[in-house]
């Protein structure tokens, strides 16, 4: 049975069926003062504030109480935050509320930059545990239980351990449950970045959720793989080792005093999706999708990659990088998630029965049209040796964050900075995960890998000068 109950929703409802009249922020007047397109303005109506009816966001009692009391249900979790400011705050969030000053961490490596980002600003000491390599999607996948091991008894007293699952290309640790539980067993309680996972409860025949697993606060990314606006993320925790209260202190601490309720309506409707979403909507996406590959390989020459989290879909030009077929693919208005040096990332929506995603043939028309485009592209040989991947298991920073921000600093050509102590991060965007990290010595590996994505016409985020060939590193 479909149950529609969207209590924020439902509240806005009521609340713009009876004609109010704005004399408090926000400015645009219910849309009046807009210049907005009209297809945006009409929903500002929506863009109201903290008003008689529509509860508190910082201290729900009414409709934003009820719809985290069905988020928490839906997802078995012990408590449930609805996040406006993305998936960014709760990994924050969870960190701070973990964490002090100068204690040692746990972090998978290939973390996204905001784990970075709260690292430094709460005076983390991390230790950092590399993922395995993954031949199939060839990327940096999870870490496997034996290196967490080494990892743990070497730092028996960590006060938390970072995962990220499932990875942005949507590969996933099969024994993360045994790496949970031998966390638990030193006390050591699991944070995880589940960022691309929040459709993970839908199907029984999709990996399951960290919550599940038995992860003690799990932060999802509503809008990357569910109907949600932008930002609109949850945060879900079901722990005896993390107090509740810090969490959610450390939430109203970090989070807008202006909640967007457009988000919050977007967020409650995300959840009834998931609530609603039924094992033969699933078999029917699974159809759609198996409709969708074999059209597009049978036509061209396209490699597809598939991949634990059946959202994503990796697709792969022989000869080409997966820069030069993101390009071609634009230009036919077709726009994927992201490249790299050997594919593009395209993540897939999550259709019901009732729902249609342009057409197959029309996808499929435009893909392969933009693959004839290739042709103008000079051919890469061997994109596979492009990026190579080594790395210590188990490593920590040689300076911490503190001593960094101190440090005396020059800038040098990368090509001569092997074995220095890079005093910046730098970071592949997308998909966010840094390749070079503040504190770290500089490998050879590292600047080979630098050089190939700079080759290939990677982007780069962070605090570098690599269009000059110099990179900043610790005198």
């Amino acid at each position: 049975m479909v149950n529609n109950d969207r209590p924020i929703v439902q509240a806005l409802e009521k609340f713009v069926g009876d004609d109010p009249q704005s004399f408090h922020v926000p400015g645009h007047k219910n849309g009046l003062l807009s210049n907005l397109p009209n297809e945006i303005k009409q929903a500002l109506k929506y863009d109201v504030t903290e008003l008689t009816g529509l509860d508190d966001f910082h201290h729900p009692e009414e409709a934003i109480q009820q719809a985290e009391q069905l988020l928490a249900s839906t997802y078995g979790a012990g408590r449930s935050f609805f996040l406006v400011n993305g998936s960014t705050v709760g990994n924050l969030a969870m960190i701070y509320a973990t964490c002090e000053k100068g204690d040692t961490v746990l972090v998978q490596r290939n973390a996204h930059k905001s784990i970075f980002h709260a690292l430094e600003l709460v005076g983390i000491n991390p230790v950092y545990v590399s993922p395995k390599w993954d031949i199939k999607s060839q990327t940096a996948s999870c870490i496997d239980l034996e290196t967490l091991e080494q990892a743990i008894e070497s730092y028996p007293h960590a006060k938390a351990a970072i995962f990220t699952y499932p990875t942005y290309y949507g590969v996933t640790a099969n024994d993360l449950a045994e790496q949970i539980e031998l966390c638990h067993a030193y006390k050591i309680p699991v944070l995880v970045d589940e960022a691309h996972g929040a459709h993970l409860t839908v199907s029984e025949e999709l990996p399951p959720s960290a919550l599940e697993l038995g992860a003690d606060i799990v932060v999802q990314s509503a809008h990357k793989t569910l109907p949600a606006m932008t930002m609109a993320s949850f945060l879900h925790m079901k722990s005896s080792l993390v107090s509740e209260q810090k969490v959610n202190r450390y939430l109203r601490m970090l989070q807008s005093s202006s909640p967007s309720y457009l988000l919050l309506a977007s967020l409650d409707d995300a959840r009834s999706y998931v609530t609603n979403y039924t094992e033969t909507d699933y078999a029917y996406f699974i159809e759609k999708r198996q409709q969708f590959i074999e059209s597009l390989t049978m036509a061209t020459d396209l490699q597809v990659v598939e991949v634990n989290d059946s959202l994503k879909l990796l697709v792969r030009a022989p000869g080409y990088t997966g820069f030069q077929l993101k390009e071609a693919l634009e230009k036919l208005h077709v726009y994927v998630e992201l490249a790299d040096a050997k594919q593009v990332l395209l993540i897939l929506p999550l259709l019901k029965q009732e729902d249609s995603y342009s057409t197959t043939e029309d996808l499929c028309n435009r893909m392969k049209e933009a693959y004839t485009h290739l042709k103008n592209f000079p051919c890469i040989e061997n994109t596979n040796e492009i990026e190579s991947f080594e790395s210590i298991t188990i490593t920590q920073p040689e300076y911490s964050f503190e001593e960094i921000e101190k440090a005396e600093k020059e800038w040098i050509p990368y090509m001569q900075a092997v074995g220095r102590i890079c005093a910046t991060t730098i970071i592949p965007y997308p998909p966010g995960i840094p390749l070079l990290v503040q504190g770290e010595k500089i490998t050879g590996a590292q600047i080979s890998q630098l050089e190939g994505l700079l080759a290939i016409g990677a982007l780069f985020q962070g605090d570098h000068r690599l269009q000059e060939k110099l990179i900043q590193v610790i005198i």
